[in-house]
């Protein structure tokens, strides 16, 4: 059956929403289930990091299957995993079972997200790859937005999340198998194997390794702030019913200025966008900082750094496409994976460590951080021409 290539698009943007609808559903809800079962905050947070393990995990050992089966066998071995993964919570409430599921869920979410970020970026033109990615991101963030509100369900059944989350998987899963299966573009890339896929990154790492920053900033703020900020606001008498206020100004912030971006780094280079979003964003955390226990000046701040950091995943991506051969994508995407995942899960040990024994430090520890990723930038551009560009 012949698929166009816009629905195609949306059928793979549609997949990732649902992607991002049950991260954002796991973190709260079990997060709450095991909160009144008496699991201690540390071994609760523990848990939450099951999903980027798994991500991590599956990283390096996705790229072999990738080539030699394509995108479509993938999406499907990964949707399945994620569907039943998620319908299988309800069948036993054990804190090490739902963290084994929780690791599957993470190495279904990464052979979905490799597979699909892949072939976006591989059929969209240079022109409008912006656009695609940051419409790819929006649709994540989206879902990751709305997951949340699952919680609720718990009240009529605690079953009933992981139901209607799993039936979703699979009701957007379904539409997979109308897609034509392709190919990454092959080259000469070497072998097909875990070797050969090694020898791979240390290509992209040499040709594009500025571009997994963006990533690897926006696993941190995302992790720390919605793990760590909190604490943060906790300490410093910020009223904890303000927090529900200000948390969310980051991700609407994200969501509104998405698509914006996108097309903004499609006309002007994203380079120069990235500089622009992350230099925006270290100032808005320096006001952060600033804005001491004011709710109103924190869900400001909160909101500008949304605009401009939110996008810096999607940047990241396309970035990365720009600088690599289509025959490295694959293991671009998965490195891209690998940046975002280190930045989750170190994002809440470094913020834990410096509110513990600096609380004042927290905004001012994320500025230095992203000005640090802007110098970078800076550094790259005035690197030589790079041998890749030959092989474009």
């Amino acid at each position: 059956m012949y698929v166009s290539p816009a629905i195609r698009f949306w059928i793979l943007v549609g997949i990732v929403a649902i992607s991002g609808f049950s991260q954002g559903m796991l973190l709260p809800l079990i997060a709450i289930i095991l909160e009144q079962d008496g699991v201690s905050s540390f071994m609760n947070g523990l848990h939450a990091t099951g999903i980027y393990i798994g991500i991590l995990i599956a990283s390096p050992l996705m790229e072999a299957p990738l080539r030699r089966f394509g995108y479509k066998p993938l999406i499907i071995i990964g949707g399945m995993t994620v569907g039943l993964s998620l319908l299988a919570f309800p069948l036993w409430q054990s804190f090490w079972f739902w963290f084994v599921l929780r690791l599957l869920i993470g190495v279904g979410d990464q052979m979905l997200h490799l597979s699909t970020q892949t072939w976006i970026t591989s059929f969209s033109d240079e022109n409008r790859r912006g656009r695609n990615i940051a419409i790819y991101g929006l649709f994540f963030s989206l879902g990751f937005a709305i997951g949340p509100a699952m919680s609720s369900l718990i009240d009529i059944s605690p079953s009933l999340p992981f139901f209607v989350s799993g039936i979703l998987t699979f009701i957007t899963w379904g539409f997979v198998f109308l897609l034509r299966n392709e190919f990454p573009e092959q080259g000469d890339t070497g072998s097909a194997s875990f070797l050969g896929t090694i020898r791979r990154f240390r290509n992209v790492w040499k040709y594009a390794w500025v571009a997994f920053l963006p990533p690897l900033s926006y696993g941190f703020l995302e992790a720390s702030l919605h793990g760590n900020f909190p604490i943060y606001a906790i300490r410093n008498g910020i009223d904890s019913s303000a927090i529900a206020y200000i948390l969310p100004a980051f991700s609407i912030g994200a969501i509104v200025f998405q698509l914006p971006l996108g097309m903004i780094s499609d006309k002007i280079g994203r380079h120069k966008t990235l500089l622009a979003a992350l230099f925006v964003g270290a100032i808005s955390f320096i006001f952060a900082g600033m804005a001491g226990n004011s709710t109103v000046g924190l869900i400001a701040a909160f909101f500008i750094a949304g605009m401009a950091t939110g996008s810096t995943f999607s940047l990241g991506i396309s970035y990365m496409t720009d600088l690599l051969p289509k025959q490295l994508l694959p293991a671009g995407n998965i490195m891209c994976g690998i940046a975002f995942s280190l930045g989750s899960i170190g994002g809440p040990v470094l913020g834990g460590l410096i509110i513990e024994f600096l609380t004042d430090g927290f905004f001012y520890f994320i500025t230095f951080l992203l000005l640090t990723i802007c110098l970078c930038l800076v550094a790259f551009s005035f690197q030589k021409k790079r041998v890749y560009q030959a092989s474009k």
